[in-house]
């Protein structure tokens, strides 16, 4: 990390939102957690802003851990992916799925996404994930096609979970956060 790990000794916070972090984590700070800590205000709001984006949204959580995995690859951020594969399975994606976003980001997944791995909504999702993370903006018929399948909170939400997801890659990215026990 480009940061020094933050300690209690280092900048004290408050108990409460050590308490909180931790009771999120099951007992562990992670790495994310060691950078964050450094500013109280930022970890208080990313505690319960992540919270609903990861597990209080309506919106599938398989095509939403699937969007976000998108963009972890896209944009080389190993410690998202290494945190958000795992949660994408455990939502019911497979590992031919995650095979399959491997394939479709080596080739060009704003454009199309055409492996048969990966039903009709996952191609979209990756796609529109990708258009979101690398263009910034989305084709009108790319936001059409899927906006068939879902209604317009799912597409917020969607939208929303890819979007704070690119801000993690960056955050991530930047202060160089690695997964637990690597480097």
């Amino acid at each position: 990390m480009r940061i020094p790990d933050w300690t209690p000794e280092r900048k004290p916070q408050p108990q409460d939102l050590i308490d909180a972090v931790l009771a999120r984590r099951g007992g562990q700070f992670i790495n994310l957690d060691r950078a964050l800590l450094w500013s109280e205000p930022l970890t208080r709001g990313w505690i319960v802003y992540f919270k609903n984006v990861r597990t209080g949204l309506a919106t599938s959580r398989k095509h939403c851990e699937l969007g976000i995995c998108t963009v972890a690859l896209l944009t080389g951020a190993h410690y998202e992916y290494h945190h958000h594969a795992p949660d994408f399975l455990a939502a019911g994606g497979t590992q031919a799925e995650l095979d399959a976003l491997d394939r479709a980001v080596a080739a060009d997944p704003c454009v199309a996404v055409t492996d048969p791995a990966l039903g009709e909504l996952e191609r979209l999702v990756v796609q529109y994930a990708a258009q979101m993370t690398v263009r910034v903006r989305v084709e009108d018929s790319l936001f059409a096609a899927l906006s068939q399948h879902f209604d317009t909170t799912g597409m917020v939400e969607l939208t929303a979970a890819i979007a704070a997801y690119n801000m993690v890659a960056r955050f991530l990215n930047a202060l160089q956060i690695t997964p637990e026990g690597e480097g």
